[in-house]
This record gives structure tokens, sequence and C-alpha cells, in this order.
């Protein structure tokens, strides 16, 4: 991919999650700013559930921070332990980000980072808002996060990492980031058979989280390229009808899942 295509890409990209984050919509990035909504698309709340979130984690967000832009549930493949320092690529809202900084408690830490101005500004408010003081967001492109070496424990993401035009340049600098032993907990969308082309060329389901998707095993040998250990891509067949949603009649659910992956530094 040539730099002009990446930086258009992110550029896009950037535009449709600004749209989110000032209009305060839901579902994917591709069903509440590049293209219509499903008639009866869930509410963000009910969207969360069929991820697997508890009806107690989802209580303990401030009301906004769920925006339903996930694929999966981070938070139940993390293990995340109290005291530790976790990074969320691509935080949004901060959605993730409050759920771990419950579990991480008041001697843990929780970093969001996101590309878009917009989302850092919700994402600020919603930590004011519940009075969150163990989490911080900033603003910077996960392909060159604003954080120092070797300073996090845990790095969760949902469904962001298939929106980068250089998968592996995120995975390099999340490697970088890491402590030695520290650990992925990320969902993200995958392809499980080759995207034919007017997916991979049609912005809206870039930004949707299809186009985008890398294969399954060029995502593991991007990951043990990069010096990861211990991993494990899972995938979680019961997306398909979740998918199925984001573009009806687009067939996309034949090309992609979500999938829970698993890595150690």
């Amino acid at each position: 991919m040539s730099e002009n295509d990446s930086v258009q890409i992110r550029s896009k990209v950037r535009e449709a999650y600004r749209n989110i984050a000032v209009a305060q919509g839901g579902g994917c990035g591709c069903s509440a700013s590049c293209c219509s909504a499903p008639a009866q698309a869930p509410s963000p709340s009910e969207q969360a559930a069929r991820l697997g979130y508890a009806p107690a984690e989802l209580d303990g967000v401030p009301e906004g921070a769920n925006m339903g832009l996930g694929c999966g549930n981070p938070q139940a493949i993390a293990m995340l332990r109290p005291g530790e320092t976790v990074l969320d690529l691509g935080c949004g809202g901060g959605f993730d980000c409050f759920i771990a900084a419950r579990r991480v408690g008041p001697e843990g830490r929780v970093i969001g980072v996101d590309m878009t101005a917009e989302m850092i500004d919700k994402a600020r408010r919603n930590a004011k808002k519940g009075g969150f003081t163990n989490v911080e967001f900033r603003l910077g492109e996960i392909e060159h996060l604003p954080v120092a070496d070797s300073s996090v424990d845990v790095i969760i993401s949902n469904c962001v990492i298939n929106l980068s035009p250089d998968k592996e340049q995120v995975y390099r600098e999340a490697y970088r980031v890491l402590k030695p032993g520290g650990r992925l907990a990320i969902s993200d969308v995958v392809a499980i058979n080759d995207l034919p082309k007017e997916m991979t060329q049609d912005t809206a389901k870039v930004c949707g989280c299809i186009g985008g998707a890398a294969a399954v095993g060029r995502l593991e040998e991007m990951l043990r390229h990069t010096g990861f250990h211990s991993i494990e891509i899972e995938i979680e067949e019961q997306s398909k009808e979740v998918i199925e949603e984001w573009f009806p009649g687009s067939g996309a659910e034949a090309y992609v899942r979500s999938a829970s992956i698993r890595a150690v530094k």
C-alpha cells in the first residue's frame, strides 16, 4: 500500500469516527456514519450484551461511553489484575477503559489512545462525569503511540486495529510499550476468506471494520515477526449474526468474523 493510500484511509476513518463522536451515534463505524443503519439496529447496551459484557459492567460506565462500536469483549480475555497498567488502542468514548479501571483498582492505571480529537474530548468528559481518577486519555495514532517504552502490563483493543492501513506497525508499537511478559488481549475483525476487491476498495466497508480485515494467517505472521509468543487467535463464530447486520445483504458475513487475539511479549 502506498503512503498516499495510507493517508487517505486514515483521513476517511478519522472523519467517520469524528462524525460518530459529534452525533453521539452508535453501531459499528459503518452503520453510524458511512451508510444507513438497519431499521431495527440494537441499542449500544443490547449490542454489548450480545458481545458478552455483563450487566454489572454496563451499569458501571458513564452514560454515553458505550457507543456500540465493538465487535467483541477484550475484557473477557484480558484477565486484568489490581495494580496493572492497561492501554486501550482506539478508546473511543472510553467504554472499555472505564471497565478496566474498575478491575485494576485505585492502584492501577488505564490509558486510552484515540486519533480523533472529538473522541478524546468525549472520553474525558465521560471520565469526569463518572469520577474516574485512574484513567487518562491521549490523542495519537495507534501506529505511533504517545506511550513510553516498556510501561504497560496489558494492551486491549476492540474492533480498531482492522482500521489501520499499517497493522504490523501497530503491533510493533504494542510490543515496544509492553513490559517484558506483558500481554495483548484484543477483539478485532479478521478475514476468514479472501476479501473481494469491491470490499477492500469500498470506503464504507473499510470504515465499517470489514474492508481492512487481515487474514488470520497473516495476522499470526505479523505478531510472530514482531516478537510476540504464545499467540492465540480464536474465531468467534457467533459474531456472524452481528456482522450480518452491519451491511445487510452485502454478504460480508461470508468473509469476516470477530476474533479474540492473545499474545505475550
